[in-house]
This record gives structure tokens, sequence and C-alpha cells, in this order.
């Protein structure tokens, strides 16, 4: 009987899950859209029974059926991250998952752990500086501000390692999702930190490490009666999803960078020894004895979905709309800071600024220049990257931005760099899949598992205009940064300012 592999993959604002045969034909995938919370401006949370288990098991439901006739082999997952989700002895959760770098709380908890550890210290360590997308900084807010849901915390788990859990009974993290735990993980022993983790999460057990391509254990008796999956199928550790999204593409040798189009945009470059720059992220890669260079922007699709919301419009038709606008959209130009920056900005109190406005300018010039303002923003990555003394060799291109084409081609222009689109570009639960047949011995060839087959090629007709617009999108937020600080604390007060108002 032939073998089938699983993939289930949580992300910020929908979930996806395939069923591939073992040479990553996928025989049926699903999807779920859920809600992300944001309680107050800065804060980004998830309740992970009500989305990540809810669309676990419902996505399970809709592809088990087209498993008959063949044998389940395998169960991969992923999930956002890094995240922090406290959780008691038996891993139930204790209070909302914190999300990954989009939610900003813990500035105040970075600026202590460094005073108290170092800044240059921290980057040697672990390979990064401190930002809203560490672990570390999120437990400390805990640990000040909710210090009873500390005290009764036990388990510090992620979206990956919550389902593993659930599944299986195994408290265990993968390597990659630890190296976002700055400064709990020493990148280059490859283990968590005694000291420092004893500073940072005091009392807390922190799980075991193993890596993505590893089963860590088997569908338990309650796990399989909740969910329908047979009891002891083989489940691997799991890992963040873009890692996950990466290895579906096939990029794991050095200089190859994935760009995930999706809520953020989103890199993943190959290393063969760790690198670090203070504008970047390094971790651990998903596969073992592999690192990474890391970069994440706080919105792209996010921001096209709010000007979808605002015009009335759908995808479809802003796209043909805005394909019929030259570069530059008639001189507009946009920081895509609607959520601060995160890579290689590091400014939580950074706001969006979209410059250059006349009545003459509709939906068409609008929808453009914020795709172009995300470009501009891939190309400051790119150049960080670069920086770093890493290089990036090759660009593959991921996620739902990818559809309809005018996005990737802007980014190419953009960047000068072609762009690689694989066949399949359904995201991590595909990847989750490629590293549950990698773990089990199931996928015959990983190499093979989804070829390339479009090549976005930059029009060299436009490099000169985008590279003077990029000139300015370089310094704008350098002149109107006093500016935008000032409005995020209106924006904070305005909150607060609701918060005390009377119900009524």
């Amino acid at each position: 009987m032939a073998e089938v592999l699983l993939g289930i993959d949580i992300g910020t604002s929908g979930s996806k899950g395939v069923l591939t045969t073992a040479n990553g034909k996928i025989l049926a995938r699903s999807e779920r859209a859920h809600r992300t919370r944001y309680p107050r401006p800065g804060w980004v949370e998830h309740d992970p029974d009500a989305i990540w288990w809810n669309d676990f098991r419902e996505l399970v439901a809709e592809l088990l059926p087209a498993a008959e006739g063949y044998e389940l082999a395998a169960l991969g997952v992923s999930g956002i991250g890094p995240v922090l989700l406290p959780a008691d002895e038996h891993g139930a959760a204790l209070r909302p998952a914190i999300l990954y770098g989009v939610d900003t709380r813990a500035t105040a908890e970075i600026s202590e752990l460094e005073s108290e550890l170092g800044a240059e210290e921290i980057l040697r360590h672990g390979g990064s500086a401190l930002s809203s997308q560490a672990v570390g900084p999120k437990i400390r807010w805990l640990v000040n501000n909710e210090p009873e849901v500390y005290r009764r915390t036990a388990k510090l788990l992620m979206c990956s390692s919550y389902l593993v859990h659930r599944l299986t009974g195994r408290y265990v993290l993968d390597h990659h999702s630890a190296s976002q735990c700055d400064p709990l993980y020493d990148l280059h022993g490859k283990r968590w930190s005694p000291e420092w983790s004893s500073r940072v999460a005091p009392g807390l057990e922190l799980p075991e490490l193993a890596w993505p391509t590893e089963v860590v254990g088997r569908v338990g008796g309650d796990a399989a009666t909740e969910t329908g999956l047979p009891e002891g199928l083989p489940v691997t550790t799991g890992t963040v999803d873009a890692w996950a999204e990466a290895a579906s593409v096939g990029v794991r040798n050095p200089g190859d960078v994935m760009l995930m189009y999706g809520t953020t945009m989103f890199f993943v470059q190959v290393l063969r020894e760790p690198l670090s720059h203070p504008a970047l992220w390094a971790t651990c890669g998903a596969y073992p004895d592999t690192y990474t260079l890391a970069a994440g922007m706080a919105t792209s699709g996010a921001v096209t979905d709010w000007l979808r919301g605002l015009f009335g419009s759908e995808f479809s038709e802003l796209v043909a709309a805005a394909s019929g606008v030259p570069a530059g959209s008639r001189g507009l130009l946009l920081l895509p800071y609607f959520a601060g920056e995160r890579t290689p900005v590091f400014d939580p109190d950074a706001r969006g600024v979209l410059l250059g406005l006349t009545t003459s300018h509709g939906r068409a010039e609008v929808y453009r220049c914020a795709l172009e303002g995300i470009a501009y923003g891939v190309r400051h990555n790119l150049e960080a990257m670069r920086d770093s003394g890493a290089a990036v060799e090759r660009l593959v291109a991921v996620g739902g931005g990818t559809t309809g084409g005018l996005w990737t081609r802007i980014v190419s222009d953009v960047t000068g760099m072609p762009q690689s689109v694989p066949e399949e570009t359904v995201g991590a639960c595909y990847g989750d899949a490629l590293l549950a047949g990698v773990a089990t011995g199931v996928a015959v060839d990983p190499d093979g598992w989804n070829p390339v087959v479009e090549t976005v090629e930059p029009d060299v007709a436009n490099a000169e205009r985008y590279d003077a617009f990029y000139r300015h999108y370089r310094s704008v937020h350098e002149r109107t940064v006093d500016t935008a600080h000032f409005l995020a604390e209106q924006q904070r007060s305005a909150d607060r300012a609701e918060d005390r108002a009377p119900p009524g």
C-alpha cells in the first residue's frame, strides 16, 4: 500500500493542511480562516484552543478521507512563531498566546535585559539583537506584568510544540524555534543557556530540544479520539512556519533566500556557518547543521488586505487596475510600517506614511504604491543580508501574494533580482509533509519535491526610476521618525482613554 504524508500549519490569519504522496503530489488540501486578536495597540494574540487546536482538528477531518486506500505514514506540523504560550503542567494554556514580532508589548523589557546582560554580549551569544521577535523579553514582560500567570507556568509552548504536546504528550521544541528565544539559547553551542535562562525565566523547566526532521512521538489514544488520526501515527518535532515553507520550496543550500509573501513578508537565507547582523535574526535552520539569517517585515499582505477592505474591491480588481499604472505610481511613495517595523528598522513605533497624494490619484495608484513600498522594504532587508557577509544568490518566491504576478514583478524590478516560483506555493503545510517524509524516510526525493515552474525576471527599464524612489524611501523614516513616535504615543493615549471610559 502506497504511503502518504500529512502536513498542518497554523498561520496568523488562517491555517492550511495537505495530504501528499511520498514524492510530493498533493492529494488533498484544506484551509481555514481565523481572527487574530488585537486587544491593545502593539498587542497581538491567539486563543490556542479556539484557533490552533480547533483549526487542526477541522483540517484533519477534511483531509483524512483522501487517505483512504493509502497508508498514512507520518504527520508534520508548524505554526506561527516564535510565540509565547505559558501553560500549566498539563499543557493547558494559562492566557492567550503572545505572538511573534508583530506583538511589541515588551519594549521596556528589551531595554531591561540589554542593561542586565549587555547588548553586544546578547548578539554574540545568540546571534540576534533583542527585538519584538525575541521570546525572552516577552517572558520577562509576563514576570513583570502578570506574575500570577507566571507563577503557575510550568511549560513554555509555541504553536507547533503545543500541537505536538496535545498529540503525543511530549514537551519538546525544535532547535530553530529555540534559537529565536533570545537570550535563552546558545546559538554556537546549540543548547539552552542555563545561566541566562535562569535569569530570564526563573524556575521554568525548558523543553527538550530536537530537530524538525526527527520523529518525537506518536499520536496518543485521547488525541486519536479527538482528531480521528490513527493512534500510534508518528509525529515530527514541528517548527516555525516560515522555515517549513522554506523547506517546501527547496531553500536548503547556502545563498538560497526564500521570500514569503504572506500577512507579513518574511525572509529565510541559508548559511553554512552562523553569521550575525544587528538588524537581522541569526538562527538554526530546519535541517541539522544548517544556519539561517532571517528577516521579517511587520506587515505586507496585512496592508494590501486593509486596502482591499477600504476600497471595497476584490484583489483581482485591484491587481488589474494597478497593472495599468507605471512604475512609481505616478509620484506616490509609501512606508509600509502599519504595525511598526521589524527588520532592519527595529522600530515598534514606526508608522505608515503615504506621500505625494493629490486629487488625481485613485485606488489603482495607491494599491500599486503599497506593493512598491513593500518591495522597497524587501530590498532594504536583502541589503542588510549582504552587509552581514552572506551571499544572496537565489530568490524563491512563495505564499499567497505570488498569485496574479504583479507583486512579484515589482519586487524583481525594485531589487534587480530574478525570483524562482515553484510549482506549489501552498505554504508551510507542504513543507511539514516533506519534513515528516524526511524524518521517516518516506520522502524518496526531497530535492525534487517541488520543481520551479516560472522565473520572474527584472525589467531593466524600471531600474533607474526605482533606484531613485528607493533612495527617498530610505530617507523618509529618518525624517519623519519623531512625528511617527509622537503619533504612536497619541494612539496609545487614545486607547488608554477608551479603556477608562465607562460603558454605555
